[in-house]
């Protein structure tokens, strides 16, 4: 059974037990856009990958699903999977603070026009990932981005509420 994304997080303690590498949630939950799919996405930061894998392992390796893995190139990230609660979490961490991490900069821009463009953007969003659309491609689709929506959002995140709020008018969101 499926329960409220926050009390699922806090009955595996996730936040706690991943206290010293600056636990943020992000994704689509907190967002109020989430569908059947989604998943509770917990952003981290580390000094030391094994470490933080070391934590991954002894936190959660009873977990039902539980998978961890660090990708081979890029930033290296780890990145830790279980269903719990009737959630799948996946656990994002790597060396960049999150504050800086383009998923969490991803989670703000979503944030902020959301709340400039209302029920309606909510709506539409929640539909396109009904039908099969990612998070940041569905922002992509309805706001008309052009290219890559993962890089057409990190842009955005640099622009002010009165320049996402023109996107959105231009989008046929009323702001």
């Amino acid at each position: 059974m499926r329960i409220a994304y926050g009390r699922a997080i806090d009955a595996n303690d996730v936040l706690g037990l991943l206290a010293e590498f600056d636990p943020h949630v992000a994704g689509t939950p907190p967002l109020g856009i989430d569908v059947d799919t989604s998943d509770i996405d917990i952003l981290c930061a580390f000094t030391d990958p094994l470490a933080f894998t070391n934590a991954m392992v002894l936190s959660f390796q009873d977990a039902e699903g539980f998978t961890i893995r660090q990708w081979r190139s890029g930033k290296r990230a780890v990145v830790a999977q279980f269903r719990s609660s009737g959630w799948q979490f996946e656990i994002f961490g790597e060396e960049t603070p999150v504050e800086r991490q383009e998923a969490w900069l991803h989670f703000l821009v979503e944030r902020r026009l959301l709340r400039l463009g209302g029920d309606g953007l909510r709506a539409e969003i929640v539909r396109q990932k009904q039908n099969g659309l990612k998070t940041e491609p569905a922002f992509g689709r309805v706001l008309g981005l052009d290219g890559n929506a993962y890089q057409a959002l990190l842009e955005l995140e640099q622009k002010s509420d009165e320049h996402l709020s023109v996107v959105l008018r231009n989008a046929g969101f009323r702001c």
